[in-house]
């Protein structure tokens, strides 16, 4: 199976690249920087250089991937600020946020659905239950809030015009990563292992739903 991983520098997409290449898959993987890569590489999947907050790098994904089918494409990468509606964004902080987690995505996906669409096979995004606008409780990471609704709403629009493909949002769960922190339900290894169950089992009839990490789709956005 080809396992495209954007967004792999560090961890969930790390631990994607390891989980996937230990199952067999054929892992080609993401980062911006010569370290990210170094660890995409030590782990034995290919690795590709990609700022996917710079339209410039993300506009020669396709030709780095070079016509290739991808059974499976996983769009992990992310950022996370602070803040709450108590005090307005920055525009380098919003513009930041929404680049990484919107723009890129939305430059990704012309580039990568056909390929995807061509293996008949599916298109994973790494969202937010923070983005979920009927589970919404603060304003708590306003910006960030605002960007994984934002790219809910992406993903589900742009599935209209890739029907061979199964494009998804998906929530990873409350994660101890860098971004989650150290009191997060849970580790790297478990929410990846868990995505990896549900994304096995996701079908049809769950297109244009946004799921949890454990397979539970959620009642509203």
């Amino acid at each position: 199976m080809k396992t495209l991983i954007i967004g792999a520098s560090k961890g969930i997409g790390l631990e994607m690249v390891r989980q996937y290449g230990q199952a067999g898959a054929q892992v080609i993987a993401t980062a911006r920087s010569a370290e990210g890569i170094n660890k995409i590489q030590a782990l034995g999947a290919k690795a590709l250089k990609l700022d996917v907050a710079d339209p410039a790098s993300v506009s020669g994904l396709a030709r780095m991937l070079d016509g290739e089918k991808i059974d499976l494409a996983i769009y992990v990468a992310g950022v996370y600020c602070e803040g709450d509606a108590t005090a307005s964004p920055s525009q380098a902080v919003f513009d930041n946020t929404m680049h990484a987690n919107v723009l890129g995505a939305m430059q990704v996906i012309p580039q990568v659905a056909p390929l995807v669409e061509a293996a008949k096979g599916k298109f994973i995004f790494i969202s937010s239950e923070m983005g979920c606008i009927t589970e919404t409780s603060s304003s708590f990471g306003w910006t960030y809030r605002v960007s994984k609704a934002a790219l809910n709403m992406a993903v589900v629009a742009a599935q209209q015009d890739y029907p061979q493909a199964l494009m998804q949002p998906l929530h990873p769960g409350w994660v101890r990563t860098d971004m989650g922190g150290s009191n997060a339900h849970l580790s790297m290894e478990e929410s990846v292992t868990a995505m990896r169950s549900t994304i096995d089992g996701v079908s049809a009839s769950q297109r244009g739903k946004f799921l949890n990490y454990d397979g539970r789709a959620f009642s509203g956005w």
